[in-house]
């Protein structure tokens, strides 16, 4: 299937939220990960979100120059065409983009996405992020204000973050402590700031003990059941429905299954998984190359085996590998069987 136009987001957003579920959303930084991305959604039978940070985008272009904006380009270019294979729809996200990173990274990607759009197009992208965690939540919502509603003009999704996330990602690191839980205040001042879909449709990363990266189990507190309270709050002072918060999980990789279901239960449609499919990316490889090591170097004036030592060889494997554990996270969340295209 194309990639998700800005009507099949929303679908695919609405069905999560009526059918208690959540979609993986896959940070990549190469066509090798974007085609095990969406290998992983096809082996799983889910849609899902397809993301790249700053970080990757700066990857997409070259190592060897700073061109950010073009390498996000590049990968929702890429993306558009190999999705045509598949028959489950991808949405194209960019990832965290702190304050410092607007102007050349997320800015230039919704100018270009408007001019599209003027010529009768799609936007190169179905999501943004705004990450206003290292600010002020005054400015947080300042800067999220002013990006809604240009961003709804095109039918493009915002997505904030309401707290901290710890850990390191992309340069940008947080400490590991008692800043990492949103409150229902929180809650309470980004609803009365971007409204609840009436200013244009936006998805919240609320925090509750979120962190980046790796960590061994105990050394972080997660506690999904916060979100409740949040929504709970919302929902008394509204008077909405269940839930009104569309919400993100930013830091998943690691997280126990029991916590992912709880998460969702309280509203989560959307959970990041960057550091455990980097890993199962590369854990394959390393076994690979330690199996075929004689074949795959040219030892002791041999010419080694060149159908081993092919990047095709051993980039099938990381594919698969990462594939698969986002099939695993399909099934965690419960989108697994449940394309919208289907």
């Amino acid at each position: 299937m194309p990639v998700a136009t800005p009507e099949q987001y929303a679908a695919m957003l609405d069905a999560a939220k009526a059918g208690g579920f959540a979609f993986p959303a896959v940070n990549v930084s190469s066509s090798q990960t974007i085609n095990s991305a969406i290998q992983g959604f096809a082996e799983a039978g889910s849609d899902g979100i397809i993301q790249v940070s700053f970080g990757g985008a700066d990857y997409l272009a070259g190592h060897t120059v700073k061109n950010r904006a073009g390498g996000a380009i590049a990968f929702a270019k890429y993306a558009e065409e190999v999705a045509k294979a598949y028959d489950v729809t991808v949405a194209l996200h960019t990832d965290h983009c702190p304050k410092q990173h607007l102007e050349s990274f997320v800015l230039p990607l919704v100018a270009a996405s408007e001019e599209r759009v003027r010529e009768g197009g799609l936007p190169y992208f179905q999501s943004h992020m705004w990450d206003g965690s290292a600010v002020p939540l005054a400015e947080n919502l300042d800067i999220a204000k002013e990006l809604l509603p240009r961003l709804a003009a095109i039918d493009v999704i915002l997505e904030v973050e309401i707290g901290i996330v710890g850990g390191e990602e992309d340069g940008i690191s947080h400490e590991i402590n008692d800043s990492l839980y949103s409150t229902v205040e929180d809650g309470i001042a980004t609803v009365e700031a971007l409204g609840l879909g009436d200013q244009g449709r936006y998805l919240t990363a609320l925090t509750f003990g979120n962190v980046h990266g790796v960590y061994k189990p105990g050394g972080v507190k997660l506690r999904p059941e916060l979100l409740a309270v949040i929504q709970d709050g919302l929902q008394a002072k509204y008077g909405t429905g269940k839930n009104p918060l569309d919400l993100v999980f930013h830091g998943g990789s690691g997280s126990s299954a029991e916590e992912i279901a709880e998460a969702v239960r309280n509203g989560v449609i959307k959970m990041n998984i960057d550091t455990d499919t980097q890993y199962a990316f590369t854990r394959p490889v390393v076994d690979y190359m330690l199996k075929n090591y004689d074949e795959i170097l040219k030892i002791d004036g041999e010419v080694g085996n060149k159908k081993v030592y092919d990047p095709r060889a051993w980039g099938k494997v990381a594919e698969s590998g990462m594939a698969a554990r986002i099939a695993l996270a399909a099934e965690q969340l419960g989108s697994a069987g449940k394309s919208v295209s289907a």
